[in-house]
């Protein structure tokens, strides 16, 4: 008889176990590490990869987190990542990974993947299944994807609360899965190529956020399953093939913004839509909807466009005639036919399927043949000329209604050939009553919904009760109670389970560079606003005032009131300057944090105005750099806009380099000038990294180069690039600038790519070293363009040394940091876009300069986060790291960046080099 095994025995096989798991843990980083460029910093296999940058382990040496984002990652990842088996958070979003997809399945305790703006170019089947923990998906913004369908595997995923996939290429029908997700609050999944209809399991869900909208094909049928989604306060549906009516949306109390634009929805809009508590705004345009138009509260941004076929412009009851064959649509569904063709209010007026008298009056509504569905409208009745009515050959059911029979001058009634049921209604002996081909007329069918011939368009009419029913009272009575506690105790349950992942979601977020589609916390005080940013450039922004606003990106809806408080009513003395549209104020919260208002000017924002500012919010809140102003929040106060941005006290760099003794600041020093250049190139890089899928700009000049305390830059001033139909970059003229900015080319094409921000860079290098503006209309003419003339100057190495700011007065080693910065201007300004070099490389020639000046105190040290102890390449790969940049440095790569770029742009000195100045 066999004896237990010893503890020790037992330790020793648990400790195999771990050590082999470990062991293959190690393996899949070691793939990672070698698959992805560049490596992240610390990467290497002579390390422990629980120290790796962005990893995380358990404590038992198993991966439990990976967090890269943002960090310019290429290449594929490794296909077997599902042997992590304790992974529970997978952030690589905003990166340029590329590849299939890695499959997931059965990471029983993964909770999060965020892989969005990314360019994955398959996905495997099956790649989602057994992701028990699931929390959240995001892959938003992989364009370069494959067709695939949505994965109906997460149907297992019952924990799930947000499915990110907006421009993810998904194609086909949205599996009715969405039962199975009790907890999901947010599916976006605009910008894709899903058909068919929406999901029955969409009915009593408990989604909040639903984008749908901009299919490439459609999604099609009706929008009834919305009546039944009460927890609903966005709903995106715009561009899209639906048809049919709005459905009742009174359950949809919480319902703050409703985008029904671009679609092929009829009918009336229902009251109880106009009459929605929560509601901001809804857009209705290029549809076909009919009936009054609609009246919305003043506090309801609408937008109802010149498509619909409403039957006035004004508001106001429509024609009884007109309003009667409107109910007569409503029991065929207002067929898209009926919608087109009767306009106006005026019945007689050429509308099709209805003849008229003399006097006005319908005498005939002949509907054969067309195909109609639903059932014959009591309302008929109230048609009291109609002598002749042609209902056949259609697929209507139902009943004949009795009403029919009280018209006075009824001659001929054609039924025949429909699916019509129930008694007949005995006419007078003078009304020809045509019934032939309906199989069932004259036979009591059960109804399948509603009261037969009532015209109900609800999925959830009751159905008649059944004859001769065995079921006692009091049994029916004790299920009732049953079903009642039982839905009690569910609602309870499903109550707790909201509130500890609400609770949760509005804690700590570790990661600070999250993708487009993560939800952050990164509110400003307590500030008092509401909730509702819309992504999408045609949106309008909605508000919920009863619910504190957690909003990706972090940003907040800051409401008038607060910001007229927190400005002293947007006072004189608190403007921090004016631009081209608006003014900029200060303002301090209760709790001391300072803040910069843009208050833009309200009376030119026309609807071009107000895309544009929803376009900049968008992007807006996809942007985290250290050396990038953060949004940190906005306001819509009817026609005007407002922007709240991080407070930068010490001022703009324009400021410090022109008007240093008007503002009684002491000059720049060199060494602070070439610290600022360094911040501002690596806040640009990280924007072009991210124009590639995000397609931002922003405007360079010293005025919007903004200071903080220690005099470090941050870049201002953000705007949107648009893609062009040829690919390249396009953009609102006002983005690029005072033309002493501008590169050449932007005269001829009027484009802004990313070379005319590194023009603009170089000209504000050349600021920096000659103390003198880009454009300066007080001087000669010869003298008056900076880049023009310092070209000239550079012709001669000894004509360098006479143009420098006086105020810097360089030593010999200052003077050869000087010229290497001069070469780097005069690069930078090429006259050929191709010519100058990437952002990248100007970080690569700036760094080493500012590396040579040592911090002079522990707080410099804290702030800079270099250790003197480290060589000089591996100080600034620590420094880079720290600073967000996507750029490493190593004698290998600063040569071959270097070996990139022209060695000499056209038009400049064969003559002169950095070396010339040693």
């Amino acid at each position: 008889m066999g004896s237990n095994p010893s503890p020790t025995l037992l330790l020793l096989l648990l400790s195999l176990l771990l050590s082999a798991a470990a062991g293959d843990d190690q393996a899949v980083m070691d793939a990672f590490a070698g698959a992805v460029t560049p490596a992240p910093t610390g990467w290497s296999s002579g390390t422990n990869f629980c120290h790796w940058l962005g990893v995380k382990c358990d404590t038992n040496n198993r991966v439990s987190s990976i967090s890269l984002p943002s960090k310019s990652l290429s290449g594929k990842l490794p296909p077997d990542l599902n042997s992590l088996s304790q992974l529970t958070t997978l952030s690589l979003q905003n990166n340029r990974l590329s590849g299939a997809l890695p499959s997931f399945s059965n990471l029983s305790l993964l909770q999060s993947i965020y892989l969005d703006s990314n360019n994955f170019t398959s996905v495997p089947p099956g790649a989602f299944s057994g992701l028990t923990s699931l929390q959240t998906l995001s892959l938003s913004d992989n364009l370069d994807l494959a067709p695939w369908p949505f994965p109906s595997e997460l149907k297992d995923s019952s924990s799930i609360v947000q499915i990110y996939a907006s421009n993810a290429n998904i194609f086909g029908s949205i599996p009715d899965i969405f039962g199975n997700f009790p907890g999901l609050t947010t599916l976006r999944l605009s910008y894709n190529n899903l058909t068919g209809s929406l999901p029955a399991s969409f009915n009593g869900s408990g989604i909040q956020n639903l984008w749908l909208n901009n299919q490439k094909s459609g999604l099609t049928g009706p929008i009834d399953v919305l009546s039944g989604m009460a927890q609903v306060t966005q709903v995106w549906l715009q561009t899209n093939k639906f048809t049919g009516a709005i459905p009742d949306l009174s359950a949809c109390t919480l319902l703050s913004e409703l985008q029904l634009r671009d679609n092929q929805l009829t009918g009336i809009v229902p009251p109880s839509v106009i009459s929605l508590p929560s509601l901001k705004n809804v857009t209705l345009q290029n549809n076909k909807l009919q009936g009054p138009l609609p009246k919305f509260p003043d506090s309801v941004q609408v937008s109802l466009g010149t498509t619909n076929s409403f039957c006035k412009n004004t508001s106001g009851d429509c024609d009884p005639q007109v309003a009667t064959l409107l109910e007569v649509a409503g029991a065929l569904g207002y067929p898209m036919k009926l919608a087109e063709a009767w306009t106006g209010n005026n019945a007689c007026n050429q509308w099709t399927f209805v003849t008229c008298d003399s006097g006005g009056k319908v005498i005939t509504v002949n509907f054969a043949k067309q195909g109609f569905s639903g059932t014959i409208s009591p309302a008929f009745a109230n048609l009291t000329s109609l002598k002749e009515l042609y209902l056949n050959d259609n697929n209507l059911t139902g009943v004949i209604p009795e009403s029919l029979t009280t018209l006075p001058q009824l001659k001929k009634i054609d039924v025949s050939n429909n699916d019509l049921s129930g008694k007949l209604p005995v006419f007078r002996s003078s009304v020809s009553l045509i019934t032939a081909g309906n199989k069932n007329i004259g036979k009591e069918v059960p109804a399948s919904g509603g009261a037969p011939g009532s015209g109900s368009n609800s999925p959830s009419g009751s159905s008649g009760g059944s004859k001769g029913s065995s079921v006692s009272p009091g049994t029916v009575a004790g299920l009732v109670i049953a079903v009642l506690v039982f839905v009690v105790v569910v609602l309870y349950v499903s109550y707790k389970c909201y509130m500890k992942r609400r609770l949760r979601k509005f804690g700590k977020v570790e990661n600070p560079e999250s993708g487009s589609e993560i939800m952050k916390t990164n509110v400003i005080g307590d500030l008092n606003g509401y909730a509702g940013v819309p992504s999408e450039l045609q949106s309008q922004s909605s508000s919920d005032p009863n619910e504190f606003p957690v909003l990706e990106g972090g940003n907040v809806a800051i409401s008038i009131q607060v910001l007229r408080q927190v400005t002293n009513n947007f006072s004189e003395e608190n403007i921090l300057g004016r631009g081209g549209f608006g003014v900029v104020y200060k303002g301090e919260l209760h709790d001391g944090t300072k803040i910069a208002v843009k208050r833009m000017e309200g009376g030119a924002m026309g609807t071009k105005g107000m895309n544009e500012f929803q376009a900049e919010i968008a992007v807006l809140t996809k942007v985290r750099h250290r050396h990038l102003v953060a949004l940190l929040g906005f306001c819509v106060n009817g026609n005007e806009r407002l922007l709240v941005y991080e407070y930068m006290p010490q001022g703009h760099l324009g400021q410090h380099l022109f008007d240093w003794q008007e503002h009684g600041y002491p000059p720049l020093t060199w060494k602070q000038r070439v610290t600022i250049a360094l911040d501002v190139a690596r806040g640009v890089e990280y924007l072009h990294s991210l124009a590639q899928t995000s397609f931002i700009h922003r405007d360079l000049k010293p005025s919007n180069i903004l200071l903080s305390d220690d005099k470090r830059a941050k870049v201002a001033d953000f705007g949107l690039v648009k893609n062009a139909p040829d690919g390249k970059y396009s953009v609102e003229t006002r983005l690029a600038g005072t033309f002493g900015y501008l590169a050449p080319e932007y005269a001829v094409t009027g484009r802004v790519t990313t070379k005319i921000d590194v023009y603009a860079f170089g000209v504000i290098l050349m600021e920096l070293i000659t103390g003198r503006k880009a454009l300066d209309e007080t001087m000669p003419d010869e003298r008056s363009h900076l880049v023009t003339w310092f070209r000239r100057i550079l012709i001669n190495k000894d004509n360098l040394r006479k143009s420098i700011d006086p105020v810097l007065d360089p030593n010999d080693e200052t003077y050869e940091s000087i010229c290497r910065v001069a070469e780097l201007a005069g690069h930078c300004t090429a006259r050929e876009p191709h010519q100058r070099p990437d952002m990248g490389h100007a970080v690569n020639v700036l760094g080493p300069l500012v590396e040579q000046w040592k911090p002079s105190c522990h707080e410099d040290e804290d702030t800079y986060g270099i250790d003197l102890h480290m060589s000089l390449p591996q100080a600034l790969q620590r420094w880079q790291a720290n600073e967000g940049t996507s750029t490493m440095i190593s004698d290998l790569s600063f040569s071959r960046t270097q070996a990139s770029i022209p060695a000499k742009p056209s038009g400049f000195a064969d003559s002169f080099d950095s070396m010339d100045c040693r």
